[in-house]
Formats: C-alpha cells, sequence, structure tokens
C-alpha cells in the first residue's frame, strides 16, 4: 500500500456542499467505510474553509485512488500525489 494526498478543488458555482442530493452523498463517500469499500484506508479530512478545496489523507493503490475520486471530477479538479509519512522522510534523510 502507498501513502497519497488528495486535493479536490471546486469552484463555489459548483460546491457540492449545498446541493440537496450530491452534498449527502460525497459526505457518505468520504468516510471511512466509504473509502474501505475501494480497498483504501481514510487517514484524514479537511475542507479549507471558504477556499472549496478538500484534502484527503489515503493509503492504497493508486487506480483505487483515482476511482475513488472519479465523482469529484464532476465538479472540480483533483490532484493525487504520492506522499511518505514523516518518521519514512527521516529514514531516508529527504523528502
Amino acid at each position: 500500500m502507498s501513502l497519497f494526498v488528495v486535493k479536490h478543488q471546486h469552484s463555489a458555482e459548483t460546491c457540492p456542499a449545498g446541493h440537496p442530493q450530491m452534498g449527502p452523498m460525497l459526505a457518505q463517500h468520504v468516510s471511512h467505510q466509504g473509502a474501505e469499500q475501494f480497498g483504501l484506508n481514510l487517514q484524514g479530512e479537511a475542507v479549507v474553509d471558504g477556499a472549496h478545496t478538500l484534502y484527503l489523507i489515503l493509503d492504497g493503490d493508486r487506480d483505487k485512488v483515482d476511482q475513488f475520486m472519479a465523482p469529484f471530477t464532476q465538479v472540480g479538479t483533483v490532484e493525487v500525489l504520492p506522499s511518505s509519512g514523516c518518521e519514512q522522510v527521516v529514514s531516508r534523510a529527504h523528502c
């Protein structure tokens, strides 16, 4: 399994949070149970207030991360960044 930081951004006009069907569906999707359905471990999630930007930390296969994030591409961009934990970075002595 690999570690990824995922960044999703959308405009205020396409923000799914206030949409009566899409908002609750995406909130359920971005949950530990939702990620597990794709074979992923959701380690963390946060939305930057007022910036229409979501960050996720996921463990799993890259292809599964792409599949998991597919619904978000309908309303904005998705960037999947290969990542490492701090301990791993320090043990190899570089970022």
